[in-house]
């Protein structure tokens, strides 16, 4: 997501927020894209990976990162509402963030089968 007002033609890095927590990007909390400008923070990550994945709790919903209506565990976000991410979306970007070179988040250990 964007910070509401920011100028596209001179983004920064506190315009980019997290759809989880609402927090900006930075070097410290690496982001994953979905469609449309949809970002997931590695702390939300973490969470989302620890609940839906691992866990395998959640309730069906509408992913934010796929834009999707999922009938499977997704992960809601406990500070935004409309902060939700599935399953599918939870597994692909925690793959995707820890083959990211630039970034040292570790996917959460367990049984993800």
């Amino acid at each position: 997501m964007q910070r509401e007002g920011c100028d596209p033609e001179n983004m920064q890095a506190q315009d980019f927020l997290c759809d989880f927590c609402g927090q900006h990007w930075a070097e410290d909390r690496p982001m994953m894209e979905g469609h449309q400008g949809s970002l997931i923070c590695g702390n939300c990550l973490t969470v989302a990976y620890t609940e839906c994945v691992l866990g395998k709790v959640g309730e069906p919903g509408k992913c934010v990162m796929c834009l999707e209506d999922r009938d499977e565990a997704c992960w809601r976000s406990p500070v935004r509402e409309e902060g939700v991410i599935c399953r599918r979306c939870a597994r692909q970007s925690a793959t995707g963030l820890e083959r990211d070179p630039d970034s040292a988040w570790v996917k959460p250990k367990g049984d993800d089968a």
